[in-house]
């Protein structure tokens, strides 16, 4: 498919057509008639609105999903809209100050960032999604429970009482004493420090000769610590709220789409690898159905704006996901103010 033309080949009529037809269909997911346009007030008759339509479908930008039925926006069209046309409004005072008294709310920052999310899911009437690197736990003890003769599970403990497990392969022939000296040596070690902090500590102590522990108990340190640490930096959270806001009445007739959005939705590695790729800039990024591949079959859209601490670096991204018939205009600005505000909120 060759690229979207650009608005400057359009007529002012075309245009004038082409934005209505477009404002028309995303105010209520219906294709738009020659017989509706020529009533909206349109200085011409049915058949020449209908000659600019055929010129319009020729070009790419409008598509016939019936013969008798109106056009409605191509994905090409809506991009042209999105890149050339669209006037966005600013969110409301109210809006504003939904969005940011959920993120105010008091607790664990996921907490306020899930409230957020949802404010964003409920303005937009779209699944809302955010992203951020998970926070490095701060460790209080880290202790090994033996799992058989071959295996033992490490158990970490925050010290916002966060608790996680990870399995590990023990040495031949460990004994039960050597677990308990490699959890003893790790909780007086490591207390007070992140994962990376910890990884940097036991590689110096280890390395100078500085630690009394045995051969075993070492190599349960060192295993110990690489399971958490090989993940710890890069793993993300990903929160989702709305999807039932995808199930409207326009939906109704294209529930097999729909299916396929949320089955996507539960790809959360690939929703991830997708809000990662949008985290590149400053800019909003914008994915119109086949845009992204990950939503090609649900013909789905994706508005989605990084946000960045007070150092300068992306610390996050946030945005909705709908179906293509957005209103972009006002849900762009929504995102954006959106992402300032948790940018306060991780900054």
């Amino acid at each position: 498919m060759s690229a979207t033309p650009p608005i400057a080949e359009l007529s002012d009529r075309a245009r004038d057509i082409f934005r209505r037809v477009v404002d028309g269909y995303l105010h209520d997911g219906q294709p738009v008639g020659s017989k509706t346009l020529a009533q909206a007030g349109l200085n011409l008759s049915p058949a020449s609105i209908r000659g600019v339509l055929a010129q319009l479908e020729a070009m790419g930008l409008l598509a016939a999903p019936h013969t008798s039925a109106g056009r409605m926006p191509t994905e090409r069209g809506l991009r042209l809209f999105v890149d050339g046309m669209m006037q966005a409004t600013e969110p409301s005072a109210e809006e504003r100050a939904q969005i940011e008294a959920r993120a105010a709310n008091r607790g664990p920052v996921e907490e306020a960032l899930a409230a957020t999310t949802a404010a964003l899911s409920g303005l937009s009437a779209c699944a809302g999604l955010v992203m951020v690197p998970k926070r490095e736990a701060v460790l209080r003890s880290i202790g090994f429970v033996p799992l058989g003769q071959a295996q033992a599970l490490a158990v970490l403990v925050a010290e916002d009482g966060g608790v996680e497990n990870r399995v590990v392969d023990l040495p031949p022939g460990v004994a039960a004493s050597a677990l308990v000296e490699a959890g003893n040596y790790m909780t007086a070690t490591l207390g007070g420090l992140t994962l990376a902090q910890a990884r940097a500590r036991i590689e110096h102590e280890l390395g100078e000769g500085q630690s009394a522990l045995d051969a075993a108990a070492r190599t349960l340190v060192e295993r110990g610590l690489a399971v958490w640490s090989e993940d710890g930096a890069r793993r993300s959270v990903l929160i989702v709220r709305g999807q039932g806001r995808l199930l409207d009445d326009a939906a109704a007739a294209d529930l097999e789409r729909v299916r396929e959005l949320l089955d996507d939705l539960e790809g959360k590695q690939e929703v991830a690898a997708l809000l990662g790729a949008a985290s590149a800039g400053d800019a909003t990024r914008i994915f119109i159905g086949a845009e992204n591949k990950l939503f090609a079959l649900s013909g789905s859209s994706v508005i989605a704006k990084p946000f960045r601490g007070h150092d300068g670096r992306v610390v996050g991204v946030v945005g909705v996901i709908g179906p293509t018939r957005l209103n972009y205009a006002r849900i762009v600005p929504i995102v954006d103010f959106t992402a300032a505000t948790l940018a306060r909120l991780m900054g």
